[in-house]
């Protein structure tokens, strides 16, 4: 199978979910009160300030170092961010469920301190599995996540041989994206995981060196002015 040129992923923009989830952790509330369900929650206006930075890096590239095509989450914030990032590039857009966010089943809108509460037992089944077996209950571990991933990368592998892809996801698809492409292991990912906030709209890619493709940039502003908004929040 052909491999691509260029693989780049992109962090969505901040959601209003990103703001109210990082207010309740501050507060040290139990339950995140995000009105949509997780598939509707929107950008916040400074998460479409990043996008459009973002649009700006993509704009100013030249000819041949653009993304021929964008793969996104249908998820309403990465929709988004892809369309105000795309926006007058030309660059085509297609939909695929496999990129969207990891779904947290009965621990979804609990902040950490909501799951010792009001769920011990998964708590404690959590710490004793780690974060890449543990599933709770109506959700997805992060080995579940890697099942969709292979299946897309694969695909977009076959579809564009040689191709330069850019993807629009979500936090943990980000890091798991990197585990398939650099053949990481459980331990390198979890330390990865604990050592790194990814940045909203932030931009991790790789590029072909003939053998296969190979780290170019990590968690990194898809943005080169340091004045633009895409650089100001991470969370």
């Amino acid at each position: 199978m052909a491999e691509l040129q260029w693989l780049g992923v992109i962090r969505h923009g901040q959601s209003t979910g990103n703001v109210l989830a990082q207010q309740a952790e501050q507060d040290g509330l139990e339950e995140i009160a995000i009105p949509e369900r997780d598939a509707d929650v929107p950008l916040s206006d400074l998460g479409r300030e990043q996008a459009a930075a973002a649009g700006r890096w993509i704009a100013g590239l030249p000819t041949g170092e653009r993304p021929h095509v964008a793969v996104v989450s249908p998820y309403l914030r990465t929709r988004q961010t892809a369309e105000l990032a795309l926006a007058g590039t030309g660059i085509p857009a297609v939909f695929d469920e496999r990129l969207r966010d990891r779904e947290l089943g009965v621990i979804d809108l609990l902040t950490t301190r909501g799951v010792e509460a009001r769920l011990p037992q998964e708590a404690a089944r959590r710490r004793r599995l780690g974060r890449f077996y543990y599933r709770p209950p109506g959700g997805e571990s992060w080995a579940d996540v890697l099942l969709r991933l292979r299946s897309l990368l694969g695909d977009v592998r076959s579809e564009h041989p040689g191709g330069r892809v850019v993807l629009f996801g979500h936090e943990a698809v980000i890091m798991l994206v990197r585990y398939l492409v650099e053949g990481l292991d459980e331990a390198s990912l979890t330390e990865l995981a604990h050592a790194t906030a990814l940045g909203n709209c932030s931009l991790s890619s790789w590029r072909s060196d003939g053998d296969g493709l190979r780290p170019e940039r990590f968690n990194a502003p898809s943005s080169h002015d340091p004045e633009d908004p895409v650089h100001l929040w991470v969370g």
